[in-house]
């Protein structure tokens, strides 16, 4: 039951994102800038990746966590990210998932929602065709703790 559960709320979920898809997904941000605007504390680093994936890499340093499959859906999860950023939805976030993929869907969504500043770190923590991602590239990492 809880997995069948998981699958549908994941599929309703990937389905709002998706409806955002008429919005522009741009601009991209690679790893190295994202660390160093976190580490200059310019932008809010939300990584949307599920518990398990954080448990299983640890999380970029300074990097809030958000699942993407909030247990409210994504009025839940856009709630939980304006908590980070204090309303203020034209606040700098830099979104970072495992390859870029959920970032991109993302990244549409909260565009439509009325954010203005949305960066996509695409080449994520395990890298794509846009980066060899924040792992690779030996950038700071924090174990996952209680948060996870």
């Amino acid at each position: 039951m809880f997995h069948a559960t998981q699958t549908l709320r994941g599929a309703l979920l990937a389905t709002l994102f998706a409806c955002a898809a008429a919005a522009q997904a741009q601009p991209d941000l690679a790893a190295p800038d994202a660390a160093a605007a976190v580490a200059a504390g310019k932008i809010t680093l939300i990584d949307i990746r599920t518990p398990p994936e954080w448990k299983e890499t640890g999380v970029a340093k300074g990097a809030n966590l958000i699942n993407m499959l909030h247990p409210q859906g994504a009025p839940g999860f856009t709630n939980a990210l304006l908590d980070k950023v204090k309303g203020d939805k034209n606040a700098p976030i830099a979104l970072i998932c495992r390859t870029g993929n959920r970032t991109t869907q993302v990244q549409r969504y909260l565009q439509s929602q009325g954010f203005t500043q949305v960066y996509n770190v695409k080449e994520g923590m395990a890298g794509s065709g846009a980066g060899p991602g924040w792992l690779k590239r030996g950038l700071p990492v924090d174990a996952c703790s209680t948060q996870c």
